[in-house]
């Protein structure tokens, strides 16, 4: 069940006023011993219990990222002050700008392996010129990007010569998770470092459309719900069973509904990350594709300012020096389809551009000024 038309789903990283000022145990391939609290808990002890000793054991292997940004970002105007602009004289079009950002972000990780890898989402740390990993016990240690998978939203940071480094989590299988059992959110919102909540597992396989701090639509699918509270800040965060085992790592929450977040599966989890661990860098798949164009919904208000009628995406404002102006499309312009498939939201245009890699071209049909023609336009990359 997809519930993109009922919420808005975000990530739960930290970053923007901040725009302004986290199974079975890995005993293979160097990972060391994992933790998990179960043999600690003596047979019929109560959940509380078993709650706490699962918290009391993974907390030291949860840590806090600290992320500095810097880099160029595309700026929009305000497409509905731009809207409003004609009745005072001025376009009902405005352009976007690239300009230079600095940002300063967090979330959450956990100890991977005993080489000082620690498993986060990928949009906590994608572009950061800047990570300092915060241990339960106070220590800040400068951490790198490792490996990233951003289609995946997972992503390796590391740590080098760290002698105090924490044990490394034990993995529960997903497929084993129960609809009902409890799940346990561990993680640093808001800053507040090594905060707990408690929720129970919701549902599976569920297919979310987020929205990322880059302007686009991400896709993921198969995710595992939860009920257990995921505050920004909780992002890469593990999501642990009563055993203290991961069962996921908390990505997103569906807003303005509460109790309602995501968390991309241990199994996923356990593979993707198997594989950033022995291929680093990143691995997105036409992820770069960049068009430069700022998108808008084709409402009545649009469509009277335009004086259309038919179906497609309108163009509200052009990128200086992007792939899209370089082909000559403006504002104003309505895309209607992209190499032959009609178009009739933003993230329809935005999905086949960010499949196509940097340098190859796109097809587009579009009406402009009351007329319809081909425009072919070669795909750039996307700003850092």
């Amino acid at each position: 069940m997809n519930h993109s038309s009922l919420f808005k789903a975000t990530l739960a990283g930290v970053l923007g006023a901040v725009l302004g000022s986290a199974s079975m145990m890995f005993v293979m391939g160097g990972h060391g011993a994992s933790v998990g609290p179960a043999a600690a808990v003596a047979a019929g002890e109560d959940d509380q219990q078993q709650i706490i000793a699962a918290v009391k054991h993974v907390e030291p292997s949860v840590v806090a990222l600290v992320v500095t940004m810097n880099g160029t970002q595309v700026v929009p105007n305000d497409p509905f002050s731009q809207l409003f602009g004609r009745q005072f004289g001025g376009s009902p079009f405005g352009g976007e700008r690239l300009q230079p950002f600095s940002a300063r972000a967090s979330g959450s990780g956990f100890v991977y392996s005993n080489k000082g890898l620690i498993v986060t989402n990928d949009h906590v740390v994608h572009g950061a010129s800047k990570i300092q990993v915060v241990f339960s016990n106070g220590d800040k240690v400068a951490g790198k990007v490792f490996s990233e998978d951003p289609d995946a939203d997972l992503a390796l940071v590391k740590v080098d010569n760290y002698a105090k480094l924490p044990p490394a989590l034990a993995f529960a299988s997903s497929k084993a998770v129960q609809q009902g059992e409890f799940a346990i959110a561990i993680g640093e919102p808001f800053e507040l470092q090594r905060s707990v909540t408690l929720g129970i597992v919701s549902g599976f396989d569920r297919h979310e459309t987020i929205g990322g701090e880059d302007g686009y639509a991400h896709q993921f699918k198969g995710l595992l719900q939860t009920s257990a509270p995921i505050n920004p800040g909780n992002s890469g965060g593990p999501l642990i069973d009563i055993s203290g085992n991961v069962i996921g790592v908390n990505q997103s929450v569906a807003a303005p509904a509460q109790g309602i977040g995501f968390a991309i599966p241990s199994d996923t989890v356990k593979s993707t990350v198997a594989m950033l661990e022995t291929h680093p860098g990143s691995h997105a798949v036409g992820s770069g594709g960049f068009l430069g164009v700022q998108l808008m919904p084709l409402d009545a208000n649009v469509r009277s300012q335009l004086d259309y009628i038919g179906k497609g995406v309108a163009v509200a404002g052009v990128v200086t020096g992007s792939a899209a102006e370089k082909a000559g499309l403006q504002a104003g312009d309505v895309i209607q389809s992209v190499n032959g498939k009609a178009v009739e939201k933003p993230a329809d245009v935005s999905s086949i551009v960010k499949a196509t890699p940097p340098g190859k071209s796109v097809s587009l049909e579009v009406w402009s000024n009351g007329g319809r023609h081909q425009v072919s336009v070669n795909v750039g990359t996307e700003p850092g």
